[in-house]
């Protein structure tokens, strides 16, 4: 039995997220370490101002993922393969010693950054539910035609759950043309940017620049990544990907697929949220899936042990 650990992205904070974390000494060092690293008191960035921002936002999920990752591993669960979902690959590079932990809060922070000032206001993502990435983009295109502002195929989560990024009435407008073309549902997310598409594109170029030189390694274990949901085994393929990742679809469904295909049949996401949980038991029954944030660690721990074969 092989064990990942999946990194949830924007969209899955909550208020209070990072205080609701699990009472461990792991979780409690990583706190202290992401506080010294940035120079303020990380635990100030979940509360409902903070998570207006896109820099609090990512930055905390990063550290929520590391935190437990951290504490995982200290009970001896180490991934064999590690996956984020957008700026979670930053906590999945993390956890697969690709990058330090220091070092990705400085570049998850710059991303935001450089996210928020390309677009500060008027733009974001939309969750379709019930249609084809086909059918999305056959419907985007057609919404183009009719002389709409084009919106873009920015996240493939599961084969019938597409979101879409663009400015905020082409997003009103688009979801109705789903709507009316069979979609479940169409539904704006908390992410006020336009993440994965080519609106990113100069962002994720100087982001890319910015990040020459930030010492990468060759990664432990097996990272997967978003653009191609494939395993990368070098550290440059490495930071391209996470400095990158903003201006491409992510391809979630394809990088769960990889993983699972490669060996993986225990799966545990890091907090906050299950969104990850979810698409993995919907898509993949046969596969144990779990939420850290659904139990405790005390729990959790145990049950993950023994579906991995190991009666510690």
């Amino acid at each position: 039995m092989t064990l990942a650990l999946l990194f949830p992205g924007q969209g899955a904070q909550s208020p209070g997220f990072l205080h609701k974390l699990p009472q461990h000494e792991a979780v409690g060092e990583t706190l202290d370490e992401a506080s010294r690293a940035l120079g303020f008191d990380v635990l100030t960035l979940d509360s409902d101002v903070a998570l207006r921002s896109t820099v609090a936002v990512q930055v905390g999920l990063t550290v929520a993922g590391v935190a437990v990752a951290r504490a995982l591993a200290h009970e001896g669960l180490v991934p064999q393969f590690g996956a984020g979902l957008s700026v979670g690959a930053y906590a999945a590079a993390v956890s697969c010693e690709a990058v330090s932990f220091g070092d990705a809060l400085h570049m998850v922070r710059k991303r935001a950054e450089l996210m928020e000032s390309a677009w500060p206001s008027g733009y974001g993502l939309t969750a379709v539910s019930g249609l084809s990435e086909t059918q999305v983009e056959t419907l985007a295109n057609a919404h183009a035609r009719d002389g709409m502002e084009r919106v873009y195929v920015a996240n493939v989560n599961a084969p019938r759950q597409i979101v879409v990024a663009g400015a905020d009435a082409a997003l009103d407008a688009f979801a109705s043309y789903a709507l009316a073309a069979g979609a479940r549902k169409a539904q704006r997310l908390a992410i006020s940017v336009p993440s994965h598409c080519e609106l990113l594109a100069d962002a994720a170029e100087a982001l890319l620049a910015w990040s020459r030189d930030i010492p990468f390694r060759t990664p432990r274990g097996v990272y997967v990544d978003n653009r191609g949901g494939r395993p990368l085994h070098s550290a440059e393929a490495i930071r391209a990907d996470l400095a990158t990742n903003m201006r491409y679809t992510v391809r979630w469904y394809d990088a769960l697929t990889v993983m699972i295909e490669s060996g993986a049949n225990v799966l545990t996401e890091a907090p906050p949220g299950q969104v990850l949980t979810d698409i993995a038991r919907e898509h993949y029954p046969e596969v144990a899936a779990f939420a850290v944030s659904n139990l405790p660690l005390g729990r959790l721990v145990p049950i993950v042990r023994r579906r991995l074969g190991d009666d510690r």
